[in-house]
């Protein structure tokens, strides 16, 4: 993916980033922080509780315990007591116990809320945001890799997030509260705790450069990887139908072999991760016991005291070890934070969240039946090659233009910056005498219907194909309509002759419907918003010459006012248009009627005599 293809507006940082995916979260992420530093607390209370009975009961060196507790064992009777109230230690634990895993569950509960609101929200963000880019934004991004930031990328950070940051104070109470009592039991054992500290920060960075790197490649690999498997599914058809299963099964296998690969790296960098910190651990804990032992010989420490400070040791030590985590994590995390910022700060069109009233209010929006001027129109998707050279030419309101030209010539390109799936870049296209980049996207697009080269349906019914250019307000009457407009397409009785009729479920991508199917559908559909300019590129070329002679004299019924622009590799298609432009390497090589084209020497003649019978019987 070309990471610098698209201009940025937003300024998104990963914290504001953050900030906007929580929304609606973050009160249930406060309460379930506050449950957890509960349940750290909580945590600090058995150790304490065995020390009293352990120092108490077996070796009554009550001196070391706390004063007030120390005071209450003598006025309760010392030793004795506690050998007689034993079950009141068992109950404190099993107090605390319950306390604990009362407020664990609703950390829990809390903690997946607030997960599951913050999904929804970056979720719909996402959606939202990607919906809004331009169609050459789409163009230079992979589907395949944009799924894959939207699905793994987000699952990352979500699992940072939730599982990372939210522990972040139960770590901070539990650090804070083992610090203070393990001081207070030992200076001498608390420094062989607090010297492990830096030891495991230190190699925890250590392994996080490394760790961001290989993950950004894996996360990489895995976005080419769901690239081919999406082109696959959706072009199965040409897989099949030219035998290309063996070598794009070797592709998917190579590349999935190279996302392995980059894996096995990763999972042996935190092999070594994990194996550093046991080892730490150990030789921390063995160095512990040594010395707890010897100053338990020596009467500077009571048994309880070492069981205690060991135990306060166990969960200190794992928090510290879970910072190194998060470091490890924080690696990954990033790497999938600036993929989802590359998206979120990608420029978007100007298309207003609040609706097409917002978007229309104080700007420009023409009467579009009026005259279409492209004016010394320059265009390229690279700056080394241009697509248009210097194309001028002006569309009379009401009139048909047609278009002809070969492969590459610009004819689709010409209408795409005209509905500004592309920005211009040299040159004016104006509409009523308004440049197009001064009119609100909502209203030239509303206002211009468009039946692509490659007509795309959607995986649902024919109705519902027909009718996606509906609003809400024009819900009266769409079947009607949807019929009407089916009729002039001249697909309304192939589609009575499904089982289902209109409802008719089309597979993904139109995969049911034949070719010519689909065009004349996407052309109902088109019909169906009933626009004052209308564009058909190359739209009737699946159709048989019969059928595409049907269709044609529907339409001029049907159009009535509307100007209409027909791209087309057909002479019988553009023969009877109100003026015709040829395009040769984009420019305009000729222009004029049917009658003044075949005329004179040039391409349109050329095609003229290729596909007419016996060289002008459709003159």
């Amino acid at each position: 993916m070309r990471e610098a293809a698209s201009p940025q507006t937003n300024t998104y940082s990963k914290f504001t980033m953050l900030l906007l995916f929580l929304r609606g979260s973050k009160r249930f992420f406060t309460m379930s922080i506050l449950a957890s530093a509960v349940v750290a607390a909580l945590d600090m209370v058995t150790p304490q509780v065995i020390r009293i009975v352990v120092d108490g009961c077996l070796s009554s060196q009550t001196e070391t315990l706390p004063g007030v507790v120390r005071r209450y064992l003598d006025e309760a009777g010392g030793r004795e007591f506690i050998i007689s109230h034993l079950y009141m230690a068992a109950l404190a634990i099993l107090a605390a116990a319950a306390l604990s895993a009362v407020f664990q569950y609703l950390n829990n509960y809390l903690n997946s809320v607030a997960t599951e609101r913050m999904m929804k929200t970056t979720r719909d963000t996402l959606y939202a945001h990607i919906e809004r880019l331009p169609y050459s934004w789409h163009m230079e991004n992979q589907t395949g890799d944009i799924i894959q930031r939207c699905t793994s990328d987000v699952n990352m950070v979500r699992e940072f997030v939730s599982e990372q940051l939210v522990q972040v104070i139960r770590i901070a109470v539990l650090i804070a509260f083992s610090v203070v009592v393990m001081v207070s039991m030992s200076m001498t054992l608390s420094w062989v705790v607090f010297l492990s500290i830096p030891v495991i920060i230190g190699y925890s960075y250590f392994f996080y450069r490394r760790i961001g790197h290989l993950f950004q490649e894996c996360d990489e690999n895995e976005g080419v990887l769901s690239s081919i498997a999406q082109e696959n599914l959706t072009g199965v058809r040409v897989v099949r139908a030219f035998g290309r299963e063996s070598y794009e099964r070797e592709r998917f296998r190579k590349q999935n072999h190279i996302y392995t690969d980059a894996w096995m790296k990763l999972c042996k960098l935190l092999s070594g991760f994990w194996a550093a910190g046991d080892l730490v651990m150990a030789l921390q804990l063995l160095l512990l016991v040594v010395m707890g032992s010897v100053l338990c010989v020596q009467g500077k420490l009571t048994a309880g005291m070492l069981i205690a400070f060991i135990s306060y040791n166990r969960r200190l030590i794992w928090p510290v070890r879970h910072l190194g985590r998060m470091i490890s994590e924080m690696s990954k995390a990033g790497v999938s934070m600036d993929r989802l910022l590359y998206i979120l700060n990608s420029r978007t069109e100007e298309i207003e969240e609040n609706g097409e009233t917002a978007a229309l209010a104080g700007k420009s929006c023409p009467d579009m039946g009026g005259d279409i001027v492209f004016r010394n129109v320059s265009f390229g998707y690279t700056e080394e090659e241009k697509i248009l050279r210097d194309v001028s030419v002006t569309i009379k309101g009401g009139t048909t233009l047609g278009i002809l030209g070969g492969t590459g010539s610009g004819k689709s390109t010409m209408m795409h910056l005209l509905n500004r799936l592309y920005e211009l870049q040299d040159g004016e296209i104006t509409i009523s005498g308004v440049p197009v980049k001064e009119i609100p996207l909502p209203w030239l697009r509303s206002h211009i219907g468009m039946v692509l080269q490659e007509p795309y349906l959607f995986s649902r019914t024919i109705e519902e194909n027909i009718a996606i250019t509906r609003t809400a307000a024009d819900a009266a009457g769409t079947m009607e309509d949807i019929r009407h407009a089916a009729r002039v397409a001249c697909i309304d009785e192939s589609i009575e002759r499904f089982s289902k009729g209109y409802q008719t479920l089309v597979g993904e991508r139109g995969v049911t419907l034949s070719g010519g199917q689909k065009q004349r559908t996407a052309i109902a559909r088109m019909l169906v918003q009933n626009t004052p300019i209308m564009v058909f590129d190359d739209s009737l070329s699946a159709v048989d010459t019969e059928t595409d002679e049907k269709i044609r004299n529907a339409l001029k019924q049907y159009m009535g006012h509307a100007t209409v622009i027909l791209i087309s590799h057909r002479i019988s298609t553009l023969m009877d248009a109100d003026r015709i432009i040829v395009l040769e390497r984009g420019r305009i090589a000729q222009q004029g009627t049917h009658r003044e084209l075949i005329a004179q020497e040039g391409l349109y003649r050329e095609i003229y005599e290729i596909q007419s019978p016996e060289g002008g019987a459709i003159a």
